[in-house]
């Protein structure tokens, strides 16, 4: 009898999963012959509310639909009774970036105190919200910043970022710019970290600095306050 019951049981997952495979199927071929505008689909999955599907495309962009893709919702799913924003939590996990995956090689450091916390930071030295944010991060200790030049706003971002990396002490042509408006001296050595960090830039789709990465993984775009860093980094492990 045991047997028996374990057959039909695995018969039931079996059907289960087969009508699964079929659903998200028809969610997929709906949607794209009926708005063929939609990038492709990535994946689909069961959202928290009952019948509802999350569709993940681009990466990070999530919408949701119905069982047969007759609707598409662009939004934010609010759990009301623990009062959490569902949508932004899934994008904040898929933004999420392994910091020991970060090519650190191709960033310079900047010490604070005991450097024990860990930070990186994508910059463009163009960049105005990154000269508010170095300004705030003077207020932050025991911090080590791994500075990655990420030149994607103007025509002389990549001739700023390649002085700053091939300066003698890039830490302080970086401050000395960001912080003074002193110019920085031409230089020049080996730059193609900065294509590569553009090429990570791409693949991890960092589109504005600054963009921070902290010990956790998780990815905070734009400047912040010191006192919003200081609970980041607070609540990152490192890892």
């Amino acid at each position: 009898m045991k047997l028996l019951r374990n057959i039909a049981a695995c018969g039931l997952l079996v059907l289960g999963l087969g009508a699964a495979v079929a659903q998200e199927a028809a969610i997929r071929k709906n949607l794209a012959e009926r708005l063929p505008s939609l990038p492709p689909i990535e994946e689909v999955s069961k959202a928290p509310m009952n019948g509802l599907y999350e569709i993940r495309v681009s990466g990070n962009e999530i919408f949701y639909t119905d069982a047969e893709g007759n609707f598409l919702i662009q939004g934010n799913l609010i759990d009301t009774k623990q009062r959490r924003n569902l949508t932004e939590e899934r994008v904040d996990k898929l933004n999420a970036v392994a910091f020991d995956t970060l090519p650190l090689k191709d960033a310079f450091t900047i010490v604070r105190g005991n450097g024990k916390r860990k930070l990186a930071v994508f910059e463009d030295p163009n960049c105005g919200y990154c000269k508010r944010f170095e300004r705030d991060m003077q207020k932050v200790s025991d911090v080590t910043v791994y500075m990655f030049l990420y030149p994607i706003l103007s025509r002389d971002s990549a001739e700023k970022s390649r002085n700053i990396w091939c300066a003698k002490d890039q830490g302080k042509a970086w401050q000395d710019l960001m912080l003074r408006d002193q110019p920085v001296a031409t230089a020049s050595c080996d730059s193609s970290a900065l294509a590569r960090n553009i090429e990570f830039g791409k693949k991890y789709r960092i589109t504005g600095t600054p963009t921070l990465i902290f010990a956790d993984g998780t990815r905070v775009p734009g400047a912040i306050s010191s006192q919003q860093l200081e609970k980041h980094l607070s609540d990152a492990k490192a890892p």
